[in-house]
């Protein structure tokens, strides 16, 4: 893992994959069983990727988990030489921020508490998002001067949002899980005189369109370990009338 002192530290929000727990908007058509194995497969492909990224840029991985007591069970899904980092947002917040926001900042806090010159949260449900991406989120926060990264995710949300400084605003009175997110993040960063540098759009998988994205997948990281679940749960051939058709329109 890279040195604290001049890095970007990137914490992959992590949830331990478990049946019926797990990427629940995917059931149906998946089971949970088959849920649960997908997200353990994109854990491992996010972490593998931030590594990747890691070779060309000082770039500290981590998995901001929760639930607490869970750790043994996440770490088989993790690249080796990511850390684990609690993020469940217990600690006490500042007003307005809830849900996802919690954790969220919890993390953000956590790594820079590490030292790190910056961090960034990053979605774990991105296997196939291209390195050159987290290169390039890490290379704008460790550039002089304060500013703060987005990649903004088609479903109106975010896959990733880097900063240098806790700022709890950015995770204020956010209405979490709806395609207004980034465009509130946008917001937030104009009204703190943080200047915000957006990078490409990628997508989320976690709902049955993003799934059919996935399926038809040409580009971006190769997610080699999620690739060998849809074949090894036959997804591929189970969900192609199901959810291809529709991804095409």
């Amino acid at each position: 893992m890279a040195g604290a002192e001049g890095s970007c530290a990137v914490g992959v929000m992590a949830k331990t994959p478990q049946p019926g727990r797990s990427k629940t908007r995917l059931c149906p058509p998946l089971l949970p069983e088959q849920a649960a194995a997908l997200s353990a497969a994109f854990l491992r492909d996010t972490t593998s990727n931030v590594l990747a990224a890691a070779r060309s840029m000082p770039i500290a991985a981590y998995a901001a988990y929760a639930p607490r007591g869970t750790e043994a069970l996440l770490r088989a899904h993790l690249a080796e030489g990511t850390e684990l980092l609690l993020a469940d947002g217990s600690p006490p917040m500042p007003d307005g921020v809830e849900g996802l926001g919690r954790c969220l900042l919890h993390a953000i806090q956590g790594m820079l508490a590490h030292g790190h010159a910056a961090a960034c949260v990053l979605s774990a449900d991105i296997p196939t998002l291209p390195t050159r991406l987290l290169v390039e989120a890490a290379s704008i926060l460790l550039a002089e001067g304060e500013h703060a990264v987005l990649g903004p995710a088609e479903d109106g949300g975010y896959y990733l949002l880097g900063l240098k400084q806790a700022h709890a605003s950015f995770f204020a009175d956010i209405a979490w899980s709806t395609e207004s997110v980034a465009e509130a993040t946008r917001a937030r960063a104009r009204r703190a005189g943080v200047p915000l540098i957006e990078i490409d759009p990628w997508y989320d998988v976690d709902d049955v369109s993003s799934l059919g994205a996935l399926l038809a997948e040409q580009s971006g990281y190769a997610a080699p370990v999620t690739n060998a679940a849809l074949d090894r749960l036959g997804l591929r051939e189970s969900l192609a009338d199901v959810i291809l058709p529709s991804a095409a329109e």
